[in-house]
């Protein structure tokens, strides 16, 4: 049976690309490892933050569109993003966040503690500690290894059908049913990061997607020829995956699964060093080849950021 391994990435559509940068980066700790466009509509930026060595479970990405409009965080969408933590570092990032006039709650899932705020969209973020087994070190000056966001931790789902998305999750894509309560169900992976994946089994509300909403989360698979396989085994199980897609840093395919959330099935091969030295990545606009002709337009009509 094919299992997915947890993770690859979130993507997320926000508003403004520079203060969205300004919160990840500079205020999460969480690397700009590429700086690219939407490759199906270049005049947006496609930014993505992970850790610093870019590795899948810990890579969100967004689309910054100025003008959209507020979504609504509901059903048909991931829910929640939440990040790892080392063990003991809570306190400090209940300190770090009040500096930055971020405001935040505690709440408490499947006996975990959740520390729990908004990005400037309007992204719901939780923070949780856990033990690591190694430190991931900030690219951010000021915060130190033991504090640093180590990778996604999980996410929570909001579907139409929590007992259809549970099935999928298990029977699909091969995660373990680790815990059930009256609200939630929990599936994890064997991984590290990226390894936690909530199903809320009581409805909240319709979700409109716009500004501060997920349009998507991946999961990883080993490389193409695996993807292959999984675009075979989900037509054989009924559903209608797109056709693989070359996104340059990963091939994908993408489908609707039962509670009506967008998959994505992403490689983790070959990654952000396809095009970038790695102490270089993040530093420039990078194009996919059949977009590199339209650079110079491309260039001065987005916005600047740094």
């Amino acid at each position: 049976m094919l299992k997915t391994s947890g993770i690859h990435h979130i993507t997320a559509i926000v508003n403004d690309p520079q203060i969205t940068i300004d919160f990840y980066r500079d205020i999460l700790g969480l690397k700009l490892v590429k700086k690219t466009v939407n490759f199906e509509r270049p005049e947006v930026y496609h930014l993505y933050f992970s850790n610093p060595d870019g590795e899948p479970g810990s890579i969100i990405t967004f689309f910054p569109w100025p003008k959209l409009i507020k979504g609504r965080v509901g059903t048909k969408q991931l829910g929640l993003t939440s990040y790892m933590i080392p063990k003991g570092s809570r306190t400090y990032w209940e300190s770090r966040l009040q500096s930055k006039n971020i405001s935040f709650q505690m709440v408490t899932r499947m006996d975990e503690d959740y520390l729990r705020f908004e990005d400037p969209a309007g992204l719901p973020i939780e923070l949780v500690e856990r033990d690591v087994s190694r430190l991931t070190i900030s690219s951010t000056d000021g915060i130190e290894a033991k504090n640093a966001i180590q990778g996604i931790a999980g996410t929570v789902l909001y579907s139409t059908q929590p007992l259809k998305t549970a099935a999928v999750l298990e029977n699909v894509l091969g995660m373990k049913l680790e815990k059930i309560t009256t609200e939630y169900y929990r599936f994890t992976t064997t991984e590290t990061i990226g390894n936690t994946i909530d199903v809320k089994l009581s409805h909240p509300v319709r979700g409109l997607a716009g500004a501060g909403t997920v349009h998507h989360i991946a999961w990883r698979v080993k490389d193409e020829k695996e993807l292959q396989e999984w675009h075979a085994l989900l037509i054989d199980k009924g559903y209608e995956p797109t056709e693989i897609k070359d996104r340059k840093y990963f091939q994908s395919l993408y489908f609707k699964e039962d509670g009506e959330i967008m998959f994505e099935m992403a490689t983790d091969v070959p990654g952000f060093t396809e095009d970038e030295r790695k102490q270089e990545l993040g530093t420039k606009l990078m194009l996919p080849s059949w977009l590199e002709g339209r650079r110079k337009e491309l260039e001065e009509n987005l916005p600047p950021i740094y």
